[in-house]
């Protein structure tokens, strides 16, 4: 059974998409993440995904790309995927991808993180779910499409967007927006790029399940 970890609200409605298997939300933090893993863990889970967006570090990667990474380095650690379970989602595309333990908010920092890690990506999920994985001797693997490309500065408002429950709180973005309007552009380039990398995660939940099918017939 797999059980898939998600930031987000809206991560874990495309995830559902697969049908049958567990969504746990962690509400975009390391902390989170790690016990949506757990209880995943518990309710008999025996494979995590790390499953959602991920924002880009290798200027190369443009919104909506699709990384299945062979590696999650998190706190001096390297995880490896599993490849079996990556090729239910189209398999490893060969890319390393970053635990942050925060958000990464703009090229500059992005570009510092890609010099020092060669990391391609970034995301506040996936070393958690790698750590739980490791304790209990699970397999896992990320997916992850990029949100936020590399060369992409966050506008203050999107910092702000999240609720406990990986929701977005309108009500903090628009007050947010109120006092600096000249964010405006930069908030509705982020929601194209989103928008973007939901339409490949959709796709590849098409694909996962047209493999589960050949898999179970």
């Amino acid at each position: 059974m797999f059980g898939f970890v998600v930031g987000l609200a809206a991560e874990a409605r495309i995830a559902a998409r697969f049908g049958g298997y567990a969504v746990r939300i962690g509400g975009g933090t390391p902390e989170g993440a790690t016990d949506a893993a757990n209880q995943l863990v518990e309710q008999g889970a025996t494979a995590l995904v790390s499953f959602g967006f991920a924002g880009g570090l290798d200027p190369a990667l443009r919104a909506g790309t699709i990384v299945v990474p062979a590696f999650v380095l998190s706190e001096g650690a390297s995880y490896a995927a599993d490849p079996a379970l990556a090729a239910r989602f189209g398999g490893l595309t060969g890319h390393h991808l970053m635990a942050g333990t925060g958000v990464a908010a703009d090229a500059v920092t992005k570009l510092g993180l890609y010099t020092t890690t060669r990391a391609h990506a970034i995301d506040l999920e996936s070393g958690s779910v790698a750590r739980v994985a490791q304790v209990h001797g699970l397999p896992f693997v990320a997916v992850r499409a990029i949100s936020d490309p590399a060369d992409r500065d966050l506008p203050p408002a999107a910092l702000l967007a999240l609720d406990r429950q990986g929701g977005v709180d309108l009500v903090r973005v628009l007050g947010c927006l109120v006092r600096q309007p000249g964010q405006l552009r930069g908030l509705l380039r982020l929601a194209w790029d989103a928008a973007r990398a939901r339409r490949a995660l959709v796709r590849l939940t098409r694909v996962g399940l047209v493999r589960a099918g050949a898999v179970s017939g």
